[in-house]
């Protein structure tokens, strides 16, 4: 049969992309000249994006891109970001005992950023170990990803944004794109100075926290500098959870902790709203089922969890203090834990991996959730959710009533019988492939003693590399890492980040032999 998809474009396009993250590079790079640290990484780093981006480029044929093209720049483009934003991490490893040195290793911190996981095999994280600019370079990889690299391509490059529409469809979170200006490119801009405002906004609360002792008797956050707000805010929007401090945000204080809060919730928001609100367009926020739906998940939830530590399902530990009977901090603790893994973010304040089965029966439960469509935030999203609990309410009244026409509506809105069938098929392939990745995993770890998986250890590291949430269970919790599984394993979770993040379909469909033929 012949071929049919025009790979030269996708690839040449690839390459576009790749030459043009050698411009972000200059925010490490500037780094690496403030601290004297690794500026000749990043100079060699920028010099191989380019050449590499450029070579990519002399594949182009001038054909159309089409839905089969663009489906396949967008999983090549995620994919080669991933390995080009090694390099930076195996030319400071060179001659040195660091576990980034590896490629296997390289390759998933890279991937982990770029998705947005969290998930890490640095081992030793602090500015000791590893250079400012190093660290700064594994937060901004966080922050471009999150938004979306192809997102980003389309709001500056006029090549890419005349299929933005189709390219956005498969790159945004979520069952659908929706259009907030006539003019695609612009609708992408717009997200992106939203994006970029909230990270804007997030960095000056947290360097005023920690310039508050010029008002107040002393620092509410003495060690958020500003490199630590930068590097907080560089993970935070795009829900994240990398830090250059090995404690997480359990390394600041109370108040820090309480301001992250609201702004992993902003991260899980549908972003599309907040241009609603910029227009004074508040009716269209208040009646979106799914904002509602998320604002009440996050409540009960936090609710939940804040009674169950309260009532002492965590242990007294160094890092998040005691819980029972203390009201502020099983709120707090709660809060946080539940705004960060719903939304995928992976920041913690405390080790849950440590607390008993009701506490992390709730925290598990958190993770299937995920954050809305629209936003940063992972998982199966929202409104898949409701659109499945509606489509089974509606079973269970056909089955009573099968004459009955019902369809199914968020809102005021009546949802597309393709849409349903769509959001049902992917939440079943999400399911299939998070149970099939534990038990690889599972099978795979069993091959080396280094590290002893639990069936939910197994299922909490399935569910988050592909929900993209980062931390999990047993050796896999908020302050673990992922450096000792087996070389297959970190590759195999590399793909499920990368599937995670492409919501499974483009990443999939690649594969198969449908796609490739007439």
């Amino acid at each position: 049969m012949a071929t049919y998809v025009n790979w030269r474009q996708s690839v040449a396009l690839t390459g576009t992309v790749i030459k043009w993250l050698a411009v972000a590079m200059v925010v490490p790079l500037v780094t690496s000249l403030v601290y004297g640290e690794d500026t000749v990484v990043f100079l060699a780093s920028m010099g191989i994006f380019v050449l590499i981006g450029f070579a990519l480029e002399q594949a182009d044929t001038d054909g159309d891109l089409g839905p089969p093209e663009a489906l396949l720049l967008v999983a090549l483009a995620w994919l080669g970001a991933a390995f080009v934003g090694s390099i930076p991490y195996l030319l400071a490893g060179m001659g040195t005992e660091s576990t980034l040195a590896h490629p296997v290793n390289a390759l998933f911190e890279s991937m982990s950023g770029f998705t947005t996981t969290g998930a890490t095999v640095m081992g030793d994280i602090s500015t000791e170990q590893h250079s400012h600019a190093l660290l700064i370079w594994r937060q901004l990889t966080q922050w471009l990803g999150g938004m979306g690299i192809i997102v980003l391509m389309i709001a500056i490059l006029p090549e890419i944004a005349i299929n933005g529409a189709q390219l956005m469809e498969q790159e945004a979170p979520g069952p659908e794109l929706q259009r907030l200006t006539p003019r695609i490119a612009e609708t992408a801009r717009v997200l992106w100075l939203v994006y970029l405002g909230f990270t804007l906004l997030f960095v000056f609360l947290m360097t005023a926290l920690h310039y508050s002792h010029l008002v107040l008797d002393s620092s509410l956050a003495p060690d958020m500098t500003l490199y630590n707000a930068v590097a907080h805010g560089l993970s935070t929007l795009p829900t994240g959870g990398f830090s250059p401090e090995a404690d997480s945000i359990a390394a600041f204080d109370p108040a820090v902790q309480w301001l992250v809060i609201p702004f992993m919730v902003v991260a899980g928001t549908n972003f599309a709203l907040f241009w609603y609100l910029l227009n004074r367009d508040t009716t269209t926020v208040l009646n979106d089922a799914e904002f509602r739906g998320y604002l009440g998940a996050l409540a009960l939830l936090m609710l939940v969890l804040a009674g169950v530590l309260y009532a002492g399902a965590a242990p007294s530990l160094r890092l998040g203090g005691t819980t029972a009977g203390h009201l502020e901090n099983a709120a707090r603790q709660a809060a946080f834990q539940i705004g960060s893994l719903m939304n995928s973010t992976g920041f913690a304040t405390s080790d849950f991996a440590q607390w008993d089965t009701a506490a992390q029966m709730v925290i598990l439960f958190a993770m299937f959730i995920g954050g809305s469509a629209g936003s940063t935030g992972g998982g199966i999203k929202i409104v898949r959710w409701l659109i499945v609990l509606k489509a089974g309410k509606r079973e269970l009244d056909t089955a009573s009533h099968p004459d009955v026409v019902e369809p199914i509506r968020l809102g005021h809105h009546v949802v597309d019988e393709g849409a349903v069938r769509g959001v049902i098929g992917f939440t079943l392939l999400y399911l299939v492939l998070l149970g099939l990745g534990a038990v690889i995993i599972a099978v795979d770890a069993s091959r080396t003693t280094d590290i002893a998986l639990t069936p939910i250890d197994a299922l909490s590291a399935s569910l988050a590399t592909i929900g993209n949430i980062g931390p999990g269970f047993g050796p896999l919790g908020p302050f673990g890492s992922y450096l000792d599984f087996p070389n297959t394993s970190k590759l195999f979770m590399v793909f499920l980040m990368w599937a995670g993040r492409l919501e499974i379909i483009p990443v999939l469909v690649v594969f198969t032999g449908a796609f490739w033929r007439r």
